[in-house]
C-alpha cells in the first residue's frame, strides 16, 4: 500500500469548480484561471492551502488575480501535472516514496530551491511542488 504525501485535485474546466469537495486542500488548475475562477475555487474549498497553475498561465497572471489567494494565505505554485489523461484521474498523487529525498533536503539545511530542481529532474514533479512539500514537512 502506497501512502500519500500530497494529493492535487485536477480541475480541467470552469464547471468542475462547482463540483469540488469543500474539503480539497490543493488544486491544480489546468484551465486559464480568471479572478472569478479563483474566487469560486476559494469559496467552494475554504480549506485550500495551495493552487498550482501551469507555467504558461503563471507567467501571464496579473497581480489582481494573485491578490485573492495571497489574501487567504494560499500558496500559488507553478508547475505541470504529468501523466494524467483527460478522463482518467481527477487527482494527481505524490506518494510516500518521495519523502526520503524531500526530508534529506530539509535535514541538509541546503537551499530548498537548488535541491528541489535536482529532485524535480529525477521525479518529474514540479520544483514548486517539492518546495511546498518540504516547507509543509518542515513546519509539521
Amino acid at each position: 500500500m502506497k501512502l500519500k504525501v500530497m494529493k492535487l485535485r485536477i480541475v480541467r474546466s470552469k464547471n468542475e469548480i462547482l463540483e469540488l469537495s469543500p474539503n480539497e486542500r490543493i488544486g491544480h488548475l489546468a484551465i486559464g484561471p480568471s479572478n472569478v475562477d479563483f474566487l469560486s475555487l476559494m469559496t467552494r474549498c475554504p480549506h485550500l492551502r495551495a493552487i498550482q497553475v501551469p507555467p504558461s498561465y503563471h507567467k501571464t497572471m496579473s497581480k489582481a488575480i494573485t491578490f485573492f489567494p495571497e489574501m487567504r494565505e494560499i500558496e500559488l505554485l507553478e508547475g505541470d501535472v504529468w501523466g494524467y489523461g483527460k478522463d482518467i484521474d481527477e487527482y494527481f498523487i505524490v506518494y510516500e516514496e518521495m519523502k526520503p529525498e524531500i526530508e534529506a533536503v530539509i535535514a541538509s539545511g541546503a537551499s530548498i530551491g537548488e535541491d528541489a530542481s535536482q529532485i524535480a529532474k529525477r521525479t518529474g514533479l514540479a520544483s514548486d511542488q517539492i518546495e511546498f512539500i518540504a516547507r509543509s514537512k518542515a513546519a509539521a
